[in-house]
């Protein structure tokens, strides 16, 4: 990794180049805020100490990556507003190389946290962007039983909820071995994203019931036989595909599969598939107009 070191006392600067080297990081010095506006690093060890300088704008532009302040002392002007500005964290001068090593092992695990977490929300909103719950997250209780047909439709509704909420999600199957353990976990800081009701037994949901009083929590279950003593909501796919309590006509599938797969094979494999002739498949194109897109 790059480590940009904006420090006008060059025997200092130099002296954390050299320690930084030993632990295979890049070092490049500016002795100036304005100097290192063009440069490109993955973290920032920038001094407060800059006289007449205005490092704020450095800051602004790199506040994505990670900047840590070198500061011989604290108050607004060189730990306050470069904080507000965009700064991660402070370290003050003079300091072990350890304790700014710790430093940036912390905010480098947080970078990537961030960069995963990015990741998977764009790649969940994308899996499930079919699903329409009609639901307003901040709406609901905080304790809630959802009846559907077809679990990933509450994936989006638990997602939401969690964004709509603040609220980090805490996964429960009760189809595992120890989801008691998991259900005391539950506090003030997260909500339980609970599914499978449906696979316990009456006396084991009664004594999960019992647990879950005064917890935050979205219980899942796919049965319209069983209660349970919470405010509950349905939220079912529009598909008659996800409905477990239904069947699909022979027209629903093959509706379904030219739809989902017409881009995936050609049209003389996709016939072939479904055991129907190019000239049917054309037929239930013009019919459900699922002409491919040029």
């Amino acid at each position: 990794m790059k480590v940009i070191i904006v420090e006008n006392e060059l025997y200092l600067a130099q002296s954390i180049a050299s320690k930084l080297g030993e632990y295979d990081f890049e070092v490049e010095i500016f002795g100036s805020a304005k100097d290192a506006m063009k440069s490109r690093g993955d973290i920032y060890l920038l001094s407060t100490s800059l006289p007449g300088q205005n490092f704020l704008p450095l800051i602004a532009k790199n506040k994505e990556k990670i900047i840590l302040l070198m500061v011989n002392y604290i108050n607004n002007d060189t730990v306050g507003e470069p904080l507000k500005e965009g700064a991660k964290d402070y370290i003050v001068k003079p300091f072990m190389i350890e304790e700014l090593l710790r430093k940036i092992d912390h905010y480098n695990a947080f970078q990537r946290l961030k960069e995963q977490n990015r990741f998977y929300e764009a790649y969940l909103d994308d899996l499930l962007c079919e699903f329409d719950h009609q639901c307003q997250p901040d709406k609901l209780p905080f304790s809630v039983m959802v009846r559907t047909n077809y679990l990933r439709a509450v994936d989006k509704l638990a997602l939401d909820i969690s964004r709509e909420k603040e609220c980090a999600l805490l996964f429960i199957s009760l189809d595992e071995e120890h989801w008691q353990e998991k259900i005391a976990l539950l506090g003030r800081n997260n909500i339980g994203y609970i599914i499978h009701l449906e696979k316990l037994k009456k006396n084991e949901r009664e004594a999960l019931f019992e647990k879950l009083e005064g917890k935050r929590f979205l219980l899942t279950c796919t049965s319209d036989s069983i209660e349970s003593p919470f405010e509950t909501i349905t939220v079912n796919s529009g598909s008659k595909l996800y409905d477990q309590n239904d069947v699909l006509t022979i027209d629903e599938y093959v509706q379904y599969i030219v739809k989902n797969f017409q881009y995936k094979f050609p049209d003389t494999e996709l016939s072939k598939k479904l055991g129907i002739s190019r000239k049917s498949l054309w037929e239930k194109r013009k019919k459900y107009d699922l002409f491919k897109k040029k």
